[in-house]
């Protein structure tokens, strides 16, 4: 397959000019990259230490981690706070990135947006199929159908950035949008497939919340004093609704004005403020109160063995790999685009199975998936932590064996 280089140069007037499957981004992507992995490593490293912390204070001292999980604040347990709650503005900063991509981002140009739009299309669906397949027996539970689905941002990146701190940039890029088209497909199946009963009136209040904010984006109210109370109720209302509360959000960070001629607009000042905040306290703390998986060598043995944990462990190492690739590949024999001449398909492949790191979401849906039954849920969970813990070793060693690749063949030093 590594057969793409570039062409000629040929100044005739009848050059044809090649598509390039995904090219460099331009400098103002570059610095956005840039900008990105060095917060989402930072965030990727406490988010391993909140998990092997729950891991261990759930080993370990198993009652105490399940009081304070289960204690209970005004309406919520500490649990429920940190996954239906605080994880609202993990969210948040997710629809603004969005926002910023699908304005003039990399999701700004169809012709840069369909590789990644597919790639993490194919990247979810092939998980998915593949779990189903594994739970169409008499022990099976396809309700947990959308666990394996998701890839972690935070964890994918910085593993990324640490492990092969020298490869193109248009890796990192290409990693980046996926994740992020990736997210925003996970976050459409937790509302859609995750909401059982609906309040009509709770949601159409969320939604007016949702109106207002547009409205004072659109005539440049940007005052905090506004926009955090209507936070606050739209949380509330689509919380109250039934539909889980995360979505308000995705919502209210899509609906967020950006503008390429406004120098500071509010998109880059609130995701300037708020992503710290999410990436060092929300989703340390969601994982602290979600990882807690307690294991014995029953459910050690289990997650290779049964067909709920097995699944996940198959989707999202296997189809991860095997759907990312796939996508990237179908768009290329489809619109007849090219790799960048410094990229080949192993550096896809690296790359794919680093996007079977599911942590934040797959974690959520995992307790979404099995509400009733915190065994199963525990266990899933559990499959999730093995699965995210192979697909980073595998993905680590192919993305070192590419560099080291690399500067054999003289293109890094």
């Amino acid at each position: 397959m590594d057969t793409s280089q570039p062409e000629p140069p040929d100044t005739g007037p009848s050059r044809r000019r090649r598509l390039t499957l995904f090219g460099a981004p331009d400098n103002q992507d570059q610095v956005a990259v840039a900008d990105l992995l060095r917060s989402v490593t930072v965030g990727g490293v406490l988010m391993l230490i909140a998990a092997v912390a729950a891991l261990l204070w759930a080993n370990l001292a198993p009652g105490s981690y399940e009081t304070v999980r289960e204690f209970r604040i005004g309406p919520m347990s500490v649990g429920h706070w940190a996954s239906d709650g605080l994880l609202t503005i993990f969210f948040f900063v997710a629809g603004l990135e969005l926002k910023r991509e699908f304005r003039a981002g990399s999701l700004s140009k169809p012709s840069q947006a369909l590789v990644p739009i597919v790639a993490a299309a194919c990247g979810m669906a092939v998980p998915a199929g593949l779990y189903v397949a594994l739970n169409l027996g008499p022990e099976g539970r396809l309700e947990g159908w959308a666990i394996p689905m998701a890839t972690d941002i935070a964890f994918a990146l910085a593993i990324l950035a640490v492990a092969a701190p020298k490869l193109p940039s248009s890796l990192r890029a290409f990693l980046l949008t996926l994740a992020i088209v990736d997210d925003l497909g996970a976050i459409l199946v937790i509302a859609v497939v995750f909401t059982s009963q609906v309040s009509w009136l709770s949601l159409g209040l969320a939604l007016g919340c949702a109106v207002v904010w547009f409205v004072l984006q659109q005539t440049r109210l940007d005052k905090w004093w506004l926009h955090l109370p209507l936070f606050v109720a739209c949380w509330w209302f689509m919380y109250d609704s039934g539909v889980h509360a995360t979505i308000a959000g995705v919502l209210l960070g899509l609906l967020t004005r950006t503008s390429p001629e406004e120098a500071h607009d509010p998109v880059d000042r609130w995701e300037h403020f708020w992503n710290p905040i999410s990436a060092g306290l929300v989703v340390p703390l969601f994982a602290l109160m979600a990882a807690g998986v307690h294991f014995d060598l029953t459910i050690a043995r289990e997650v290779f063995t049964t067909p709920v944990t097995l699944g996940i462990v198959v989707g999202l190492v296997v189809g991860k790999t095997i759907g990312v690739t796939a996508g990237a590949w179908l768009t290329s024999k489809v619109t007849g685009a090219e790799l960048p001449a410094d990229i080949r398909w192993r550096d896809i492949m690296s790359l794919a199975a680093l996007a079977g790191v599911g942590f934040t979401v797959a974690l959520l849906v995992a307790e979404l998936a099995f509400p009733n039954e915190p065994d199963l849920g525990d266990r899933a969970k559990g499959a999730v932590l093995v699965a995210s813990v192979i697909a980073a070793v595998l993905g680590t060693i192919l993305l070192r064996s590419r560099t080291r690749a690399r500067v054999r063949a003289g293109v890094l030093e």
